[in-house]
């Protein structure tokens, strides 16, 4: 992953998922989406509010702290305190707002020294992951909305920066349940849109993660049950790792129910 290419296709990211937005009515912007009680406009609000963050992490340290300082140890009531301003505006204001908070993360990104760590709000990340992490954001809230509007998004290689992502951070589930992740190195061989096959870890791992990496990211943002994917496990952890597995902090949720998507 280099810092141009991430940076790059996180704009992409972004574009397609506002011209998913551009032309839709207030009612569509009321749809509620699979997340119970947030409808589009509470996705794009939570976007917003999570790029702005980005975008003061990149650009300003000091303020970045000041603000994550002020966060409470409920991480819902956090989530809700920030996209309550968002939240408020008029749905083309809102979208409005979302676009131009998007860009200046990005510059901020872009921005910031190659090998210089950005503050984040477990740990200090590299520019490039931080923007893999933003990737995460979109494509899995962007999956809420697109399932809220009937809608299929087409699979490009992008997803290789989810799927670094997600191999990266593979030990949240276990983190979201206080349990200690398995010591026993996993093997992931994730097979791109392109066909292209992106291996992780030992070649001789006895634990292996295998499958297409759009129904890979679709488990690892919690989007889809892991019985309704072609994610393949080989191993007892890495069976037990399909249940667990999230890219992000926090709240694992509820997930997404067997079946509920034909």
């Amino acid at each position: 992953m280099t810092h141009s290419d991430v940076l790059a296709d996180l704009k992409t990211d972004g574009e397609e998922l506002d011209s998913l937005l551009s032309g839709l009515t207030p009612q569509q912007w009321a749809l509620p989406t699979p997340a119970k009680g947030w409808t589009v406009a509470h996705q794009v609000a939570h976007l917003t509010a999570t790029f702005q963050l980005a975008a003061l992490a990149a650009s300003d340290a000091e303020k970045f702290a000041a603000v994550t300082s002020r966060l409470s140890d409920d991480f819902d009531a956090n989530v809700e305190g920030a996209m309550a301003p968002f939240l408020a505006l008029p749905e083309q204001e809102l979208l409005a707002r979302f676009r131009a908070i998007r860009g200046l993360s990005e510059q901020a990104l872009a921005a910031v020294p190659e090998g210089q760590p950005v503050p984040w709000l477990v740990r200090p990340l590299p520019a490039p992951v931080l923007a893999a992490a933003g990737m995460m954001e979109l494509f899995g809230h962007g999956q809420d909305i697109a399932d809220a509007l009937g809608v299929t998004r087409p699979a490009t290689d992008r997803l290789g920066h989810l799927v670094f992502f997600a191999v990266r951070t593979w030990d949240f589930g276990y983190l979201a349940r206080g349990r200690q992740a398995p010591e026993t190195a996993f093997r992931f061989e994730i097979t791109a849109p392109s066909g292209a096959v992106w291996s992780f870890g030992p070649a001789d791992a006895e634990q292996v993660v295998s499958g297409p990496a759009l129904d890979f990211c679709l488990l690892v943002t919690r989007r889809r049950h892991h019985t309704d994917l072609a994610v393949k496990a080989v191993g007892a952890d890495a069976e037990e790792w399909l249940t667990l597995a999230q890219a992000y902090r926090g709240p694992a949720g509820p997930g997404r129910e067997p079946g509920q998507f034909s």
